[in-house]
């Protein structure tokens, strides 16, 4: 919009608008790319925590990298010579992405069915080999066979998709591309009998086989410790998780056992917010003439946790744990995590959209010394789970906690103190003088 600078009030904005659609700039990529890597070098240089660029001479630096801008041809490449030259300050907690990059509209969409399916010629089509699966308690995230009205199961053999033979493709996924949403017609196998379901494919299946893996791992904590022991799995540190946290803490908030899962978490900044959930402590007891007693603080965790790392813990998945630890919360379980702790903000964007994220608070602690950045945390008792063991089913760090929390239940069960009897204060009990 462009109004007049004088004071007169402006009635209709609509008629002051200017119309940019038929603009046009023309960009010579070079030049644009040189402007590009300083500007990234000058961030850096005046957002870095450390005013010294970690010993590193950062006008030596703009002057070795900057001549190879001219052999640059596309704008991925300058990414990667940016991320050279971000390299030299050996900061973790950075990354080179986006920009002005190369697109290709060609999309396809591949549905899914939501399970994992062999291709067997002998048994006329391809075989669920594995449906799926999540929390019952929310249905809109089950997968498109996982629907108890279909009766589909483990074994059964699609033999025909909307009407074409399975068989006929090598991918069940090419009978139905670009069906993600619609309604596609299954034929299933299940003995001698075949019958017809509908379902609707849905997109990506990260979701689904990361919603698996999660409910995998509560179930087997609950079959082994015959529910005593809750589990809950935070995959980041951002406002969606502490949803999650809300939805997984407070059903087991009142067991002996807590595992908090922060295996391939990639980070956020609630750590303080989980942490001081955990810090509640229980002071005093309500009980009523019927049901269990209850305490205040209200949902505080009264038993024994356990917190789970590994090298895919990230970023404020790792100040959690060390926060956790460093606060005598529990125990920490699993193996050295990534080791990315100089906080950023990623407000130092490019002309083009891209950015080079420049580490802009380091994190020390009482003692003085510098934390987890470069070296990530150290949990206490270490357990690694072997590729080989994992490809199997294995979990050895989940194992693991579940024997230490029994262990640690066994010795210290914390059980709800027994309200004291009932006073008597009638008249006939009065003292007499």
């Amino acid at each position: 919009y462009m109004i007049d600078a004088g004071t007169s009030e402006v009635s209709n904005l609509s008629k002051h608008q200017i119309k940019l659609d038929g603009w046009r700039f023309p960009i010579i990529p070079q030049e644009e790319w040189e402007q590009i890597f300083t500007d990234a070098w000058r961030m850096e240089r005046d957002y870095f925590y450390d005013k010294n660029m970690h010993g590193v001479d950062w006008d030596a630096m703009h002057a070795k990298y900057l001549p190879l801008v001219k052999r640059v041809t596309t704008r991925s490449e300058l990414s990667d010579l940016i991320g050279r030259f971000v390299g030299e300050l050996a900061a973790l907690h950075t990354s080179v992405r986006g920009g002005d990059l190369r697109s290709d509209n060609r999309n396809i969409s591949v549905a899914n069915l939501g399970g994992v399916f062999s291709r067997d010629e002998a048994r006329g089509g391809f075989v669920i080999d594995h449906i799926y699966k999540a929390d019952p308690d929310y249905p809109d995230e089950k997968s498109p066979l996982d629907d108890p009205y279909l009766d589909v199961r483990k074994g059964d053999v699609i033999t025909r998709v909307n009407g074409t033979s399975a068989l006929s493709a090598l991918d069940l996924g090419e009978l139905i591309r670009n069906k993600q949403g619609k309604q596609v017609r299954l034929s299933l196998k299940r003995g001698q009998t075949t019958r017809d379901v509908v379902v609707k494919p849905i997109g990506s299946t990260y979701n689904l086989r990361y919603r698996d893996w999660e409910y995998g791992r509560r179930l087997a904590v609950e079959k082994a410790t015959n529910n005593t022991v809750g589990y809950l799995h935070l995959r980041a540190m951002g406002g969606n998780d502490i949803s999650q946290f809300y939805r997984e803490f407070y059903p087991v908030f009142d067991r002996q056992g807590l595992i908090v899962d922060v295996r391939y978490n990639f980070g956020g900044n609630i750590d303080s917010f989980i942490l001081e959930k955990l810090m509640r402590k229980a002071w005093m007891y309500w009980a009523g003439r019927n049901g269990k007693p209850t305490w205040n603080m209200q949902y505080a965790f009264r038993g024994h946790i356990v917190v789970l790392v590994n090298e895919n813990t990230y970023s404020d998945g790792e100040a959690f744990a060390d926060g956790f630890k460093k606060l005598g919360l529990g125990t920490t379980i699993g193996v050295r995590s990534w080791g990315g702790e100089i906080w950023l903000s990623s407000s130092n964007r490019l002309s083009d959209g891209g950015i080079a994220r420049a580490p802009m608070d380091g994190v020390y602690g009482d003692s003085g010394e510098w934390l987890i950045e470069g070296h990530g945390f150290e949990p206490d008792i270490e357990v690694d789970n072997l590729p080989h063991e994992t490809f199997n089913g294995k979990d050895a760090q989940l194992e693991r906690a579940i024997q230490h929390l029994q262990e640690q239940i066994a010795k210290d069960p914390r059980e709800v103190p027994a309200p004291p009897p009932f006073p008597n204060k009638s008249f006939n009990n009065a003292p007499k003088n």
